[in-house]
């Protein structure tokens, strides 16, 4: 029986938290699971607290479970389950910032979203006076070390953080992040919203997930509502998350090639992405299909004008990109900025969950697509591309992988769309649900629970950038500080989505 199993029956079952069960357990038991964290037994999805509780998401991969253990904190205290698994330490301290919950042990005890500049501590707990204390950096101690702050404001339109980096030379030593900037308070404005005004709350998140954060949102409300929706609505669903891909991962293929001074693969990179958003536009009305996916199905039909515009995006794409990817890969100069910069260990991979285009160019085998999976991919054919390289090249390939496969998704969608209703009515009920879906950047998160009155009790949102923006300060060290911009793009992780 796998260990979460296990756990989850030895507690107390919460008996409307759906899909997957949720189950109240204690101090020991918590322990236990930090223990099989530590040891490699299960992956961390999510941490997150509420006033009086925290809550833990975890998967066990060999058994393909998934499973919620909640802890009460009836003192305001719990123990750390980063003092045994760093990927939750920035998490324990995002969860102690919002609602006062101390994690006992927690190895790194300063602030992670409070900058000291609310006009309270605790927002979402028991509310206290602000504390105005300067952020203690990390020391870094050793002969001709020098330190280089960039940000937290940035050249050109790009989100805001800060980048200490301590360097010898132009080798990097350390590279530590602060973020937080954009702290938006999502999780407090969720916090008694109707479903529709919440769903459009999520999919505000993070620009370039619009659509990723809409479907888990949505799930997460249908498996509290014990709702079905209709068949084509998923078919529909998973035809805009394949467009939000092919989108994302052409501008970051760009992107990352500008950042080695190529700009021609960033200029030609950009005029298909820009056919894919237009393509959006013509299918779903808007170029980045926000709103389109709400609670009980779609809000846009397919009509016969995106099929049209979809097979021509499709032959456009397939038209261009292999000489563009030629091009990647033949360009010496190119290749040496890329191969063999910032590597990540395939074991830090593992340990912090990374999911995405981050993890699987250090070898982790991890889709929500497949696993736990949703419709309608359970009937769709696609490969998850893996390389074991785990650099900036690596990464590049794995996206130059998932547009070749978004594209046949894309194409297999439209051949095998059923027909129907695209929306089921919504019950108005009590209940919990948790979704975990695929997008872009890695798994997205969401966890509710709903009130009697339909309302949001409580809401968290997990991003993927939460497991690997730890991991791109182990992949820049040993670098030069000029191949930073590079290693970031390439990772190109979520400020906004980060800092709920």
């Amino acid at each position: 029986m796998p260990r979460l199993l296990e756990l989850i029956q030895q507690g107390r079952p919460v008996a409307a938290h759906r899909p997957w069960p949720r189950a109240a357990v204690d101090p020991p038991a918590w322990r236990v699971a930090a223990d099989q964290l530590a040891a490699g037994h299960g992956t961390l999805l999510g941490l997150w607290g509420e006033a009086r509780c925290v809550h833990m998401a975890l998967l066990d991969e060999p058994g393909r479970v998934v499973g919620v253990l909640s802890l009460d904190c009836a003192d305001g205290r719990y123990p750390s389950i980063g003092a045994h698994h760093p990927s939750a330490i920035r998490l324990e301290r995002a969860a102690r910032d919002l609602f006062g919950l101390q994690p006992d042990g927690l190895p790194d005890p300063r602030p992670w979203l409070d900058h000291g500049r609310w006009d309270l501590r605790h927002p979402l707990g028991v509310r206290t006076e602000p504390e105005r204390t300067a952020y203690a950096f990390l020391p870094a101690e050793g002969e001709s070390l020098h330190q280089i702050p960039v940000g937290p404001v940035h050249a050109g339109i790009i989100e805001p953080g800060h980048f200490r980096f301590t360097a010898s030379g132009e080798t990097v030593v350390r590279l530590e992040e602060r973020l937080g900037y954009v702290h938006k308070g999502i999780e407090g404005l969720m916090t008694g919203a109707t479903l529709d005004q919440a769903a459009r709350l999520a999919g505000r998140v993070s620009g370039d997930s619009t659509v990723a954060y809409a479907l888990a949102f949505a799930r997460a409300a249908e498996a509290a509502l014990a709702l079905d929706i209709p068949a084509r609505a998923h078919w529909l669903r998973a035809l805009m998350t394949e467009l939000e891909r092919l989108a994302n991962h052409l501008g970051d293929i760009g992107a990352i090639c500008n950042d080695a001074s190529f700009g021609l693969m960033h200029t030609q990179c950009g005029v298909l992405r820009e056919q894919v958003l237009r393509a959006s536009a013509v299918c779903f009305g808007h170029r980045l299909m926000r709103d389109r996916i709400i609670p009980g199905g779609v809000g846009s039909d397919l009509g016969g004008d995106g099929r049209a515009a979809l097979r021509g995006l499709i032959a456009a794409v397939r038209q261009r990109f292999p000489a563009l990817v030629e091009l990647y890969d033949n360009t010496a100069s190119l290749q040496d900025r890329t191969v063999g910069t910032g590597i990540l260990q395939a074991g830090l991979a593992r340990r912090f969950g990374a999911g995405g285009f981050v993890g699987r160019a250090s070898g982790r085998h991890f889709d929500a697509r497949r696993q736990p999976g949703y419709p309608p991919y359970d009937r769709l054919e696609f490969d998850v591309p893996v390389l074991e390289a785990g650099d900036v090249n690596a990464r590049v390939w794995i996206r130059i992988r998932e547009v070749e496969q978004s594209l046949a998704l894309i194409e297999q969608i439209l051949a095998a769309l059923p027909g129907g209703a695209v929306w089921s009515d919504r019950p108005q009920s009590a209940g919990e649900g948790l979704a975990l879906v695929e997008g872009f950047r890695g798994d997205v998160l969401v966890w509710l629970r709903l009130g009697t009155d339909g309302r949001i009790e409580r809401c968290h949102l997990r991003d993927p950038s939460w497991f690997q923006w730890p991991l791109l300060e182990a992949a820049i060290e040993g670098n030069i500080v000029a191949d930073f911009p590079l290693c970031n793009k390439s990772f190109n992780c979520s400020y906004s989505g980060h800092d709920l």
